[in-house]
């Protein structure tokens, strides 16, 4: 015999699913707002980076004289990473969001600590990787005689730039300690200073001076021009999250009292981080020098390390903006799920953030597949550069091209590790990323031509990512007892495949139609990139309807 329920008992039950469904539904808005807020910022933050790509590239070109700057630059990023950044991006966030719950004072004394360390640090390592500049830029470029003047000039850069290194760090523990508050806007929003300074410095030097074109024709004012406002834009950017994190609530008071204090566990943590920033970075310095060998032996032609660069910052954009958005406002919550014992929550999250970002992510691999040429030739070739010289980097662009998506999902994937605060499992997946990387690497430099042995590594780099993807997804559906929700990921990308496919050959064709039939031959790139970029997002919306891809639906956010 069944039941008969009341009126009152069915309304009192339906008060109790609300109570229970509204902390769920809070956070999964908090979720959404938080990561729209710093999607709206990176999307800024990465549009007035792409202007100020394309002023650099107009300045100083793709060939040794832009590799000169660059190379010095990517130097104090990857010492920054080496020395402590990977801990602060990855290890620090669970630690601080533990401390703010469990500490009697809300974490107040250890965020203190921790902040005079990571500054103490980074200060001594800052001075000390200025005054051996020219040993570091031996790792990365051979001085020969035929590459002495380009070798000199990169140590010039490097010792204007170095300096960054210190105020990479004020920015990320800065930023690590709003983030730690659920304050995600600032840390997206602040680089577009940093730009806007880079913007006018890049201005001012196409504006006063005469750009040069070879390495010996750059003067010491243009040298200092770049050395001093590539610093002084950082700098900005760094100042810039001091005042948000006093208004958060945080005080800045140097504390030396380290022993005893609960920071030995994060040291310990750092440890696989820093040896997993260690593996990436020998990796990188190894294509670097490799492409800087295709630099030496066609200076002019725009084959090596400066396309291979601006390249790959043109293919992280999807990632940069959907991605990372999406994992800084999810850590702190997946950190606090792991802490609670809700596996089925962690779960959740990283199913649902992958298969969001999959609605991005997979088109965009295959828009850079369709389109490379036509985006590096509307994008560089301006200033000191001519179209020819954006052929190898649009071949580039489209060697990274579906490499996007094997790297984005791992970038996802790790976090999942990092809220298990496991940071030796991500250690040794990028040994074997580092690995297959390095080995095809130096195999397109033995047994393909300057021309193309740096697009080559380029495809090598997708594809280590892809055998990382695989190895990672494994490792973490063990760690997780099997709740990685795989059927359904691998379906719904799948569906984005196919629907992206079609939609790239779509875009492709008309593209390719309008570059043989327009006239004028400038207006090429612009008009065959817009007609073939709406034609494939047209079709691939329609693909993805007849496919079913109900993530589309939820693109705007976790809610």
């Amino acid at each position: 015999m069944i039941e008969e329920t009341s009126p009152e008992q069915l309304e009192r039950s339906s008060t109790r699913r609300r109570r229970h469904a509204a902390p769920r539904e809070a956070k999964a808005g908090g979720v959404m707002r938080s990561s729209a807020l710093m999607a709206a910022g990176t999307v800024v933050s990465r549009a007035t980076g792409l202007i100020r790509q394309v002023l650099q590239a107009a300045a100083l070109g793709t060939g040794l004289l832009a590799t000169t700057y660059n190379q010095a630059n990517t130097v104090p990023t990857s010492l920054y990473f080496l020395l402590i950044g990977g801990a602060l991006n990855s290890v620090l966030v669970p630690q601080l969001v533990r401390a703010r719950a469990e500490d009697p004072d809300g974490g107040a004394a250890f965020e203190q600590r921790l902040v005079t360390l990571v500054l103490c640090v980074l200060g001594a390592g800052t001075a000390l990787a200025t005054w051996a500049a020219p040993e570091i830029i031996s790792v990365y470029q051979q001085d020969t005689p035929a590459t002495h003047d380009a070798f000199e000039l990169t140590v010039v850069f490097a010792r204007f730039l170095l300096p960054q290194i210190f105020f990479y760090g004020v920015f990320s523990i800065f930023g690590q300690v709003l983030n730690a508050r659920n304050r995600f806007g600032a840390m997206m929003w602040t680089p577009v200073l940093n730009n806007v300074v880079l913007i006018t410095m890049f201005g001012l030097y196409l504006g006063m001076m005469t750009a040069p074109e070879k390495v010996s024709d750059i003067t010491g004012a243009q040298v200092r021009l770049l050395g001093i406002g590539t610093t002084l834009a950082l700098t900005v950017q760094a100042l810039a999250l001091v005042p948000y994190a006093h208004a958060a609530g945080f005080r800045l008071r140097p504390r030396f009292d380290w022993r005893g204090a609960g920071l030995r566990k994060s040291v310990n943590a750092a440890r696989w981080t820093l040896l997993f920033v260690l593996a990436n970075l020998v990796a990188s310095t190894v294509v670097t020098r490799l492409a800087s060998a295709a630099d030496a032996a066609l200076p002019s032609d725009g084959v090596g390390y400066t396309a291979y660069s601006y390249a790959q910052q043109i293919w992280m954009l999807p990632q940069s903006i959907v991605t990372v958005s999406l994992v800084t406002a999810l850590l702190p919550r997946m950190s606090r799920a792991v802490t609670e014992h809700r596996l089925d929550d962690l779960r959740a999250d990283l199913s649902r953030a992958l298969r969001i970002s999959g609605v991005i992510i997979v088109p965009a691999a295959f828009f850079f597949v369709a389109f490379g040429p036509q985006i590096a030739q509307l994008l560089f070739a301006h200033g000191a550069t001519d179209a020819a010289d954006t052929v190898p980097l649009g071949h580039m662009l489209q060697a990274f091209g579906l490499g996007l998506i094997p790297f984005s999902a791992q970038y996802l994937l790790l976090r999942g590790f990092y809220a298990f605060e496991d940071t030796r499992t991500p250690f040794r997946m990028a040994l074997w990323v580092s690995g297959i990387n390095i080995a095809l690497a130096v195999a397109c430099h033995l047994l393909l031509s300057p021309r193309w042995a740096v697009t080559g590594m380029a495809a090598a780099y997708a594809l280590s990512y892809a055998v990382g993807l695989l190895m990672t997804a494994l490792r973490l559906r063990k760690r997780t007892e099997g709740l990685l929700d795989g059927r359904r990921i691998c379906r719904t990308y799948a569906k984005l495949t196919s629907a992206a496919t079609g939609a790239g050959a779509a875009g492709w064709l008309i593209a390719r139609s309008c570059s043989h039939n327009l006239t004028p031959v400038s207006w090429t790139p612009a008009v065959s990139l817009a007609a073939g970029g709406i034609a494939m997002a047209l079709v691939f919306l329609l693909f993805a309807r007849l496919l079913r891809i109900g993530e589309l639906r939820s693109l705007p956010g976790l809610g």
